[in-house]
């Protein structure tokens, strides 16, 4: 049998995005549970969030306005 330890991963380690140390197999992409639940959190508080510009005028064509 082949320890988890012989594998050759087929990547190399990424740095992690929370805090730059080198990522984990069991955690990627980030290097410890600590990081991975920090950044679940950000996404469940919202501190994730695309930015929109609201201009008020809509660029898609929208549909009920054919004419």
């Amino acid at each position: 049998m082949t320890s988890e330890n012989n594998v050759t991963p087929l990547r190399k380690p990424q740095p992690c995005p929370e805090c730059g140390k080198p990522s984990t197999r069991d955690s990627y992409p980030f290097c410890s549970e600590r990081c991975r639940s920090l950044d679940l959190n950000r996404w469940f508080t919202g501190s994730y969030a695309i930015p929109v510009s609201e201009t008020g005028e809509n660029t898609e064509d929208d549909p009920d306005d054919r004419g």
